[in-house]
């Protein structure tokens, strides 16, 4: 006997609409971390607040949630190219693993979307599935690659670096989830 997951019958988004909510997700993945950027060098914090709130992970994981898993797993790998190609952040060094950890909670969110799983809900599962996939990618990295630019310990210190940024998803996710999909009915 299977167990399924519930779901909610939702229109399906045209690809004009997936389209636009993947740009307007990248842009978002290069803007929000530069308000951080910002305030962090107005209040002599530096980069620490990005590191903190995680502000590029909020339109990824949002686009997922709303627009489904092309589009959220597309803004996942493309917002960090993008924001590297025109800040140089993230650095070098972190960019394909940010690539492959936003890209993991875009389609984990995105493959949520449908399920009636709170929102609440839906944002921890997409937490965990891209902290995972960056923890293997990191892995694969330095025990099969030899990558000597990475550490294993980046794993843990960036969840507890991050925790603020988590609790802030946890906050506003929902929040926005329910403002978009209120506005739909009106």
């Amino acid at each position: 006997m299977s167990t399924a997951i519930k779901t909610i019958e939702r229109p399906r988004l045209s690809a004009k609409v997936q389209t636009i909510a993947t740009l307007a997700a990248i842009v978002g993945a290069v803007a929000v971390p530069q308000v951080f950027h910002l305030l962090g060098a107005a209040s002599g914090l530096g980069t620490s607040l990005g590191e903190a709130f995680l502000p590029m992970h909020l339109p990824i994981i949002l686009v997922g949630l709303l627009a489904g898993p092309y589009a959220g797993a597309i803004a996942g790998l493309l917002g960090p190219l993008a924001s590297f190609a025109l800040s140089g952040m993230p650095g070098i060094v972190m960019l394909p693993f940010m690539m492959i950890e936003l890209c993991g909670y875009g389609l984990a969110a995105g493959l949520l979307r449908n399920t009636k799983i709170p929102t609440f809900g839906k944002v921890v599962i997409a937490q965990i599935a891209g902290r995972a996939v960056r923890a293997i990618a990191i892995l694969a990295a330095v025990y099969l690659l030899g990558n000597e630019n990475v550490r294993v310990a980046s794993i843990w210190t960036s969840i507890a670096t991050g925790l603020f940024g988590i609790a802030l998803q946890w906050a506003l996710l929902p929040l926005i989830v329910y403002r978009v999909e209120n506005l739909k009915k009106e």
